[in-house]
């Protein structure tokens, strides 16, 4: 993240975060409010790890950070547009016909109270996330259990209810070049999730074919 990136988000999410000076003590500034938040998102460190990095306290960081996070989702859920139309999907379309690359990641987190052996995967929780070509997010979905397979995580998200539904409103077949016709509309993803007319694994099909021709030739 370049300088600028970082002052567009703190002018955004300042207005949420400001706190009023006490006769106590100064507050925390939502400068040092959004790098600690940052730095907790980007490395995954413990409070007690952070403390020295921010001098802040654990105790405020264990409050400063989910707050932080919820001013965060609030200033930027707007920038998460999922296509609702034939049109948008064709604006999007890339690497011919494809209209989104889909992964899952694992999220540590600290098991809710009272979980069990809900979490004891060591796993935390699973964000799913679907990107354009320029890296924008279309949609995420977080809060399914970590030892769920990404393709399990898929079949629990509104997405794939609409998928099956077929009302995502994906643009029909049609030709990309004269020798490349009928080409089907398509998001990307890898061997986790299951391969259907709406999500291919270009890269595994490219192997594949490759392996064929070396074994007939």
């Amino acid at each position: 993240m370049n300088e600028s990136v970082y002052n567009e988000l703190l002018s955004l999410v300042s207005p949420l975060m400001k706190k009023k000076d006490t006769q106590m003590r100064t507050a925390i500034c939502p400068h040092e409010r959004l790098t600690a938040t940052l730095r907790f998102l980007a490395t995954g460190q413990p409070y007690e790890c952070l403390k020295y990095s921010t001098r802040i306290s654990p105790q405020s960081l264990g409050q400063i950070i989910p707050d932080t996070c919820v001013a965060l989702y609030k200033v930027l859920q707007k920038y998460i547009k999922f296509s609702n139309s034939t049109e948008k999907w064709k604006e999007i379309s890339n690497y011919p016909h494809c209209i989104g690359a889909m992964d899952g990641k694992h999220i540590d987190i600290i098991p809710p109270r009272n979980s069990g052996s809900y979490y004891f995967n060591y796993k935390g929780m699973v964000l799913l996330a679907i990107v354009d070509a320029n890296y924008r997010f279309l949609l995420v979905d977080f809060g399914t259990n970590g030892r769920v397979s990404d393709g399990s995580v898929l079949q629990n998200t509104r997405l794939y209810e609409k998928l099956v539904e077929k009302n995502l409103h994906i643009p029909p077949p049609d030709d990309v070049t004269e020798n490349f016709k009928n080409v089907l509309y398509v998001f990307v993803a890898d061997d986790a999730f299951p391969l259907t007319t709406e999500i291919l694994k270009p890269f595994r099909q490219a192997f594949l074919n490759s392996a064929k021709k070396e074994a007939y030739s």
